[in-house]
């Protein structure tokens, strides 16, 4: 025997079947009898012998003495409400700004990123972590700070960074003095070049010595282009000439390490052959070196990675991702033009990382070095974390380097050998003796693929060669040597704005803890109530007193952090008492637990022990009798129905009655009492003279049934709804149908005959024209012309059936012909067909629904008997043949048999172009406004903005033939393309987003950038049309969205590079990168003027 997986479909579902319905139905029975009601009918009705249920997973509506469910288990919760999760409680109650609390002073704050502001919270936290600059910011004087807000807004920021109670501090002030757009991701060395020059004239301002030039003192150095005859030996006047730098911009492609990059920075370059320089002492051109000199470097070293990288085959930029090894310390003394007499050792102090692949996207972070206490910091936007003693970490010890990952011997030190390589978040540690005149020497060296630019701090500053703004041998500035050595307090007018900001910030942390404490304590209280009282709800006893109550309003109040007052006005009947009714929507309360509920919540009605209505019970109990004498009927009336509907032969009287209606009247089930459902049982079958609807019209079905069980329906439906005796009409077996609706009815179908007989009379008559068949047209015959359009609505006309046979309407001919004619010359508007040759015949061409079609003679005569037309008011037509045709040739074609056959347009071949058909009208067509439509049409379709065109790139001489045709057909601009670039055995098809004003220019940039073919080698075409030049537009050239156009490359010129072109300013196709244009840092309004502008 096959076993069977048991099934497990209604598995912990609670059956619905109510097994005490018969012993209720008793119980109401013996009381409607006796007249009475005792104590055990209440116990039974109530349900109140019921026990009191444990455990169960659902509260049970049908036993007032359960109390489950009401709230979760120990260990569970809910979505909402008093049992919801407490975290889920907590984060109702908003953010917690404790969490924004900073975890120690020794720990620096974060920024917030507003969008894209990582570039910039990266460049501010390096400038912040530099404790000269920091100083010198704070050094500014309250009016000089209140009148530029630029200087303002950053000494808030730096004040707020170093004694915010908080972990990270809004940048959104200063980011908006610079007028930033917050979206938009930046050039973080472009930032900071354009935020010192901009700092340098706000500072300007400043009286104080350690301010007005810190950006000068700290950051700038100096450099000489030197140009260097190889003849005489003398320097051109230009190279005596010293520019400032701020930062030094260092190659990286190729070159593996910081030494190699300078090396390559300060590389001499030799100026022969064409290249030979124009030496003015020997008044010729003669060889030449050029070079770059450092001529005094700042206490800030500055150096710029340059990491992104043109690719002219792609026109795009690209970032160069290879790894870069820099030390921690860099002696710069060699570097200099004239050496100093000792070293100048520079330490690493940050390192500014560009997180990603892409050019113009990803993240900035900066790991800056703390100087106070030799910490490592990574300052992620307001994620600050540790990083040790390391800028990338703590690293571990290993035996070697990873092979692969980064060799030491391609990172070879500046002037001394490494004993640490650190990679980025891959940490690699290789212990390498060597030693060099002075001993051994170990110098930390990082390598990292996203480092962009590194800060190196001079150890010494009384240095020669060091850039200062005096003579003196040492960096000075307001008298004081700048060092990192401790931390000064914040100016006054600083500290007390801080002060203030913190003492807000812990309020609201003080607000929070309290606001927490106070919800947290309320639902545990609530939850501990809602126990105690639920423990006791239950009455163990029939004997004890108990207190009804709504389940609506326990469920409520078990499940609300405040519940309202208690509410039983729902389980209270007319007579103020308890129905037997509401049985399901109560339970049972024991006096205890009410009594802590009413004096709690107080509320009401009160109800108790005594409290059921009897009255309520005698009214059911009538019900349950009157229900079973309805049963019972109605059971013995079904039988009657049945036979009814099967077609029985019947004695007695009879009443008609809707057939549809008593099929449904047999189809419901377990009816107990009269409803709604009963009601109408012959309004289907009563027309609106109130007399009986002949059996033809729709829905009128009936048949008859006898008059018991039609006094058993009447009776029914009157009690449903008394007031309706329209729709419970008597209509016995004698009745006569309604005269006016037969009348009407025969009508109808007669009108629907002759219709019908019309239409089959116009097929008959335009076979040929009703199946849109082709026919052949001869010269010297007149036709005539209608529109194609209402030649369609007619033969859907003729066509159609059923419902749809009347909802067409058509125009007619005279409205149709005067439609055709323009009112100013009273001539045609509308092109007549195109005509062709097909086996010596001539054809005319398949309309377009908004063309016109030539008809015969006949045609037309007949239909304008049929649809309003005028046989005088119309516009006839000719075909001629070319005036070179002969007359035998006319003659022969008269004799020719017509083709019966459907011509296909496929087949369309033309005989001869000296023996083209025309077409000659009366009245004749209208060139003047015909001309002034189609102009002012190609004109619309031409000014087109933002349309996709579709540019194939075919890599054999010839296109294949799908392409030649659908470049050089005509396209529909309102059709939908793909967006999607295709590639196929001949090339990749591209779109391409232009307008009408788009040139060919622009266009072949567009193409260069897509398929890296320069413009000199594209040969554009549209279809077998090659397009020349570069000025003309594209509506110029007829040049519609969603065409076509195909480009082959000529490779006659060269591959070179996009980057001249791009900048050319006909290119205004090509998105410009707008860099800081717009903002602050590139305005040459002073900050001073904006202030005013604001305060005004």
């Amino acid at each position: 025997m096959k076993n069977h997986r048991p099934t497990t479909r209604s598995k912990n579902k609670r059956s619905k079947t109510d097994d005490n319905a018969e012993t209720t139905s008793e119980i109401f029975r013996k009381i409607h009898a006796n007249g009475e009601v005792t104590e055990d009918d209440v116990n039974q009705l109530y349900m109140i012998w019921k026990p009191v249920c444990h455990g169960c997973r659902v509260n049970s509506k049908d036993n007032p003495n359960c109390f489950c469910g009401l709230i979760p288990p120990p260990t569970g919760s809910r979505k909402s409400g008093l049992w919801q999760k407490t975290s889920e409680i907590v984060n109702a109650l908003g953010p917690d700004p404790t969490t924004d609390l900073r975890a120690s002073p020794s720990t620096p704050a974060g920024l917030t990123n507003l969008g894209a502001t990582c570039y910039a919270n990266s460049i501010l936290q390096c400038l912040y972590m530099n404790k000269s600059f920091r100083e010198g910011v704070f050094s500014l004087e309250p009016e000089v700070l209140e009148g530029d807000p630029v200087l303002n807004n950053l000494a808030r920021l730096f004040a707020q960074l170093h004694s915010s109670k908080m972990a990270s501090v809004d940048s959104a002030p200063f980011i908006q003095t610079l007028e930033l757009d917050n979206g938009v991701q930046q050039d973080s060395h472009e930032f900071l070049t354009l935020l010192f020059s901009l700092l340098e004239r706000c500072l300007s301002q400043s009286k104080t010595p350690k301010a007005r030039t810190i950006v000068q003192d700290l950051f700038r150095g100096s450099v000489s282009h030197v140009t260097r005859c190889s003849k005489c030996g003398k320097e051109s006047e230009a190279s005596s000439k010293i520019e400032d730098f701020y930062e030094l911009e260092l190659n990286v492609k190729g070159l593996k390490n910081l030494d190699k990059s300078l090396d390559d920075y300060l590389s001499v370059e030799e100026l022969q052959g064409d290249n030979q320089y124009y030496c003015q002492a020997c008044a010729m051109r003669a060889d030449a070196t050029r070079c770059i000199k450092l001529r005094s470097l700042p206490a800030v070293l500055n150096f710029q990675l340059k990491r992104c990288v043109f690719l002219p085959n792609t026109t795009t930029k690209k970032k160069i991702t290879s790894a870069f090894c820099f030390p921690q310390e860099l002696n710069m003394a060699r570097r200099l033009s004239e050496c100093p007499q000792s070293d100048l050792i520079y330490d690493l102090a940050a390192v500014l990382i560009h997180k990603g692949s892409a050019v113009n996207s990803g993240h900035y972070t900066a790991h800056i070095k703390d100087d106070n206490s030799g910490t490592w910091w990574e300052f992620d936007d307001e994620q600050v974390s540790n990083l040790g003693r390391q800028p990338f970490g703590s690293t571990t010890s290993i035996s070697g380097a990873k092979a692969g990952q980064n060799d030491p011997a391609d990172c070879p030190l500046l002037e001394k050998e490494a004993d640490v390589l650190v990679n980025g978040n891959h940490i690699f540690a290789s212990p390498m003796q060597s030693s060099d005149s002075n001993g051994a020497n170990h110098i930390q060296t990082f390598s990292s693929n996203d480092a962009y630019m590194l800060m190196y701090v001079l150890r010494h500053s009384n240095i020669d060669g060091v850039k200062s703004n005096s003579d003196k041998s040492k960096m000075e500035i307001d008298g004081s040597v700048i060092s990192q050595a401790f931390d000064s307090p914040l100016p006054s007018h600083h500290l007390k704005e801080v002060e203030i900001l913190n003492s807000m910030y812990l309020a609201s942390c003080e607000e929070y803890k309290s606001k927490k404490e106070i919800e947290l304590s309320c639902i545990t209280k609530r939850r501990q109530e809602v126990r105690s009282v639920l423990s006791e709800a239950p009455v163990l006893s029939i004997e004890k007193h108990y207190y009804w109550i709504s389940t609506e309003w326990i469920r409520q109040w078990a499940d609300c952090v405040t519940p309202s007052a208690i509410d039983n006005t729902s389980i209270q009947c007319l007579h103020a008492k308890v129905p037997v009714s509401r049985i399901n929507n109560m339970k049972r309360l024991s006096a205890e637990a009410w009594t802590a509920l009413f004096s709690k919540y107080g509320g009401g009605p009160t109800l108790g022990k005594g409290d059921h209505c009897n009255d309520c019970i005698f009214e059911m109990g009538s019900n349950v009798r009157r229900a079973n004498i309805y049963r019972d009927q109605r059971l013995l009336m079904k039988e009657l129905a049945e036979a009814a509907l099967s077609g029985e032969p019947l004695d007695g009287k009879l009443f008609f009655i809707s057939k549809s209606w008593l099929q449904q009247w047999l189809r419901r089930k377990n009816i107990d009492l009269p409803c709604d459902a009963d009601s109408g049982p012959t309004a289907a079958i009563r027309c609106s003279h109130g007399e009986l609807m002949p059996e033809i019209a729709p829905g009128a079905k009936r048949l008859l049934v006898p008059e018991s069980l039609w006094d058993f329906i009447h009776e029914t439906a009157m009690t449903v709804k008394p007031d309706d005796p329209v729709g419970c009409s008597t209509f016995p077996s004698d009745s006569e149908p309604c005269t006016i609706c037969s009348v009407s009815l025969r009508e109808a179908a007669f009108s629907e005959d002759n219709l019908r007989e019309l239409k089959l009379k116009q097929k008959l008559n335009h076979e040929k024209l009703a199946m849109n068949k082709a026919i052949a047209l001869y010269p010297d015959t007149k036709y005539y012309i209608l529109p194609s359009s209402w030649l369609s609505k007619w033969r859907s006309y003729i066509n159609a059936s059923g419902k749809n046979a009347c909802s067409l309407e058509l125009d007619n001919l005279n409205t149709v012909v005067d439609l055709l004619l323009c009112e100013k010359h009273c001539k045609l508007v509308e092109r007549p067909p195109e005509l062709f040759w097909k086996r010596e015949l001539v054809f005319q061409k398949s309309a377009a629904v908004n063309g016109l079609t030539l008809i015969a003679e006949d045609d037309w005569r007949l239909l304008c008997e049929d649809w309003g037309g005028s046989l005088s008011k119309c516009i006839s037509a000719r075909i001629e043949i070319d005036n070179c045709v002969g007359d035998n040739m006319i003659g022969s074609l008269k004799e020719m048999p017509l083709s019966e056959e459907h011509i296909s347009m496929s087949d369309e071949v033309n005989i001869n172009l000296s023996r083209r058909p025309i077409v000659k009208t009366s009245p004749q067509v209208c060139e003047e406004c015909i001309g002034e439509r189609e102009s002012s049409e190609l004109m619309k379709k031409l000014n087109y903005i933002n349309e996709d065109i579709s540019v194939c790139l075919v890599r054999g001489k010839e296109p294949p033939k799908s392409i030649l045709e659908a470049s050089g057909s005509i396209s529909d601009p309102s059709r939908r393309t793909s967006k999607r670039s295709r590639k196929a055995s001949y090339g990749n098809s591209v779109n391409m987003n232009v307008s009408g004003s788009t040139s060919i220019y622009q266009l072949k940039m567009m193409i260069w950038e897509s398929f890296g073919i320069v413009k000199e080698n594209q040969i554009l075409h549209k279809g077998s049309k090659i397009i020349d030049g570069e000025t003309a537009c594209l509506a110029d050239l007829n040049i519609f969205p969603g065409d076509m156009l195909w480009v082959t490359d000529s490779k006659i010129h060269e591959n070179r590079d996009i980057a001249d072109e791009l900048s050319d300013p006909n290119l205004d196709m090509q998105k410009e990168e707008e860099g800081f244009r717009g903002t602050l840092l590139t305005s040459t309004i002073s900050p001073q003027a904006v202030s005013e502008a604001c305060l005004n």
